[in-house]
C-alpha cells in the first residue's frame, strides 16, 4: 500500500504541479495589482463587519470554518517535514506559496461567492459549482465533486487524526499492546481514536451551524495560544533569531536537501496548509452572507496570511531556533543534519514537542498534545463539511437516499483508522487526495479567467463602489456581464421590489 501511495504521489506532485502552484498565484498577483498587499486594510475591516443570517454564516464565521481546515497538523506536523525533508529553506518557499496563494485564494473564494446557490434552507458553493455554471462543463464539476469527496471523506481526515495520536502517544506513551484484526495497536491510540470519533459524531450529527459555532470559538483561541508560546520561545532566543533568518534565506538558493526538494517540500507543505489553490476554501467562503463576492474572497485571502505567514513561521522558527529537527539524505536512513534520535519522524509533531521541551521542560509534549487535538479535530470537521458541500451538489441531479449519512460513518471510520495506523501512510493518502483537487481546481480557475474573468470584475466592481463611499455594496452580475450568477440576479430584484 505505501508503494503504491509513493508511486501516485510521485506522479501527482510532480514538478509541474509545483510550478503550476507557483505561477498561478504569480498570474493571479500581477492581474489583480497585488490585490493581498493593496487591500490588507479592508480585509481586516471586513473580518469583523459581516453578520450571519438564517442562511448564511457571518463571513468571521467562514473565516473560522475555512481556518480549521487550513491551521491544522500541517502546521505543525507540516512545517516539520518540510524542514525534514526540504530543508531549512523549504519555509522560505512556504512563505512565497503563502504570499502568492492569497491572490488564487482570493479568486476561488470570489468565483464560490459568485456562483452559489441556496439549497436547503442554507448557502452552498465551491469549484464544483462555478465550473458547472462559468464553465459549463458538467463532466468537470462531477469529477472534482467526486474527488473531493474521496479526499476529504478518506484521504485527509487520517492525516489529522494521526497526528493527534501521535502526540499523545508522545506525551503518555503508548501503554499496552492489543492485537486486533488491524495488527498490533497501542493502548493509547485506540482511547484515543475512540474519543475523537465519538465527539467527531456529536458535532458532525449536528449540522453546519453547530460546525461554524464550534470552530469560530476554538480556532482563534487556540491559534492565538499556539502563536503566544512561540513568541516566548522566540523572545528567549531573540540573539539567535537573526542566525535562523539567514540560514532559511540562504538554504532557499543552496539547499542542503537539494533545490528541487526544497522547492518541492516547501510548495507541497504550503498548498497542503493554507490550501490556496486547493479548492477546499471556496466551501466555506460560499456559505458566508456578505453584501458582494469580492468581500468574503478578500477575507479569504487573509486567512491564507494567519495560517502560514503566522502559525507556520511560528513552528519553523520554534524548531530552527532550538535546533530541534533532523534533515534527511537522498538516501533512505541517511542525515544531512542529525540533532534528533534517528527514530524520530519527520512526518510528525515530534520536532515541534521537543523543540518546546527544549525550552520549557515538561510543557512541550502536552501543549502541542493539546494543540493538535484541538487544531486537528476542527480541520476533520472542516472536510466533513467540504465533502458533504459535495454530495449536496450531486444530489442536485442525482438523488441517493442516506449518501449524507454514508460519508458520517465514513470519515468516522477514517478518522479511526488514521489514529491507529503510520504516519507516512496517512501523510501519503493526504498529500494524494490535496494533489488531485489542486490539479483540477487550478486549471478550472485559469480557464475561467480566459473565459469571462468574473473574479476580476467582481474586483473592480467592488473598488469602484468603495471608492464612491457607498453605504451598502451591491452585486449586479447581468450589468457585469457575468453571466449564470442566479443567486445574485435574484437578491437584486427582491432588493428592488422590496
Amino acid at each position: 500500500m505505501q508503494e503504491f501511495v509513493d508511486f501516485m504521489n510521485g506522479i501527482i506532485w510532480s514538478p509541474f504541479l509545483i510550478y503550476l502552484c507557483l505561477g498561478t498565484g504569480l498570474f493571479y498577483s500581477i492581474i489583480t495589482r497585488f490585490v493581498q498587499v493593496r487591500l490588507i486594510g479592508e480585509m481586516w475591516r471586513l473580518l469583523f463587519s459581516g453578520k450571519g443570517s438564517d442562511k448564511g454564516i457571518s463571513s468571521f464565521q467562514a473565516l473560522a470554518v475555512s481556518l480549521s481546515g487550513r491551521v491544522g497538523t500541517g502546521n505543525i506536523a507540516g512545517v516539520a517535514a518540510a524542514i525534514g525533508f526540504g530543508g531549512p529553506g523549504a519555509i522560505f518557499w512556504m512563505w512565497i506559496v503563502a504570499f502568492l496563494g492569497a491572490a488564487t485564494a482570493y479568486v476561488e473564494s470570489t468565483l464560490a461567492q459568485i456562483y452559489k446557490e441556496e439549497q436547503d434552507g442554507q448557502y452552498r458553493g465551491g469549484p464544483a459549482y462555478y465550473f458547472e455554471k462559468c464553465l459549463g462543463q458538467k463532466w468537470f464539476a462531477w469529477l472534482f465533486a467526486i474527488t473531493t469527496i474521496f479526499a476529504c471523506g478518506v484521504f485527509l481526515p487520517g492525516v489529522q487524526s494521526n497526528a493527534i495520536a501521535n502526540a499523545i502517544e508522545n506525551t503518555l506513551g503508548s501503554g499496552q499492546t492489543i492485537e486486533t484484526v488491524m495488527g498490533a495497536l497501542s493502548y493509547t491510540k485506540i482511547v484515543t481514536a475512540t474519543v475523537v470519533v465519538m465527539v467527531l459524531g456529536f458535532i458532525i450529527f449536528g449540522g453546519v451551524k453547530r460546525i461554524a459555532n464550534f470552530t469560530q470559538i476554538v480556532v482563534p483561541f487556540m491559534a492565538l495560544a499556539y502563536i503566544i508560546i512561540a513568541c516566548v520561545i522566540i523572545a528567549l532566543n531573540i540573539d539567535i533569531l537573526p542566525e535562523v533568518i539567514s540560514l532559511i534565506i540562504n538554504d532557499a538558493f543552496s539547499p542542503m536537501a537539494g533545490f528541487g526538494a526544497a522547492i518541492g517540500w516547501g510548495v507541497k507543505r504550503g498548498v497542503y496548509s493554507n490550501e490556496a489553490g486547493q479548492g477546499t476554501g471556496p466551501h466555506a467562503a460560499a456559505a458566508a452572507e456578505v453584501d458582494h463576492p469580492a468581500q468574503q474572497g478578500l477575507v479569504q485571502a487573509f486567512s491564507v496570511y494567519i495560517d502560514t505567514l503566522f502559525v507556520c513561521t511560528a513552528t519553523a522558527f520554534m524548531i530552527l531556533i532550538t535546533g530541534a529537527y533532523n534533515v534527511h539524505g537522498m538516501v533512505e536512513g541517511t542525515f544531512l543534519v542529525q540533532n534528533l534520535g534517528v527514530d524520530v519522524a519527520a512526518n510528525s509533531p515530534a520536532f515541534t514537542q521537543a523543540a518546546i521541551e527544549y525550552v520549557m521542560p515538561g510543557v512541550g509534549n502536552p501543549f502541542i498534545a493539546f494543540a493538535l487535538f484541538f487544531f486537528a479535530f476542527t480541520t476533520i470537521l472542516a472536510y466533513y463539511y467540504i465533502a458533504e458541500t459535495n454530495i449536496a451538489y450531486i444530489s442536485r441531479t442525482l438523488k441517493i437516499p442516506g449518501l449524507t449519512f454514508i460519508l458520517k460513518i465514513v470519515i468516522m471510520s477514517a478518522t479511526f483508522y488514521g489514529c491507529v495506523k503510520t504516519a507516512n501512510l496517512a501523510w501519503g493518502l493526504g498529500d494524494m487526495g490535496v494533489g488531485l483537487m489542486a490539479w483540477l481546481n487550478i486549471i478550472g480557475i485559469l480557464i475561467i479567467f480566459f473565459i469571462s474573468r468574473p473574479a476580476i470584475k467582481a474586483l473592480k466592481d467592488y473598488e469602484e463602489q468603495r471608492k464612491q463611499g457607498v453605504d451598502k455594496y451591491t452585486f449586479d452580475p447581468v450589468k457585469l456581464d457575468i453571466k449564470n450568477a442566479t443567486f445574485w440576479e435574484d437578491r437584486l430584484k427582491n432588493d428592488k421590489q422590496d
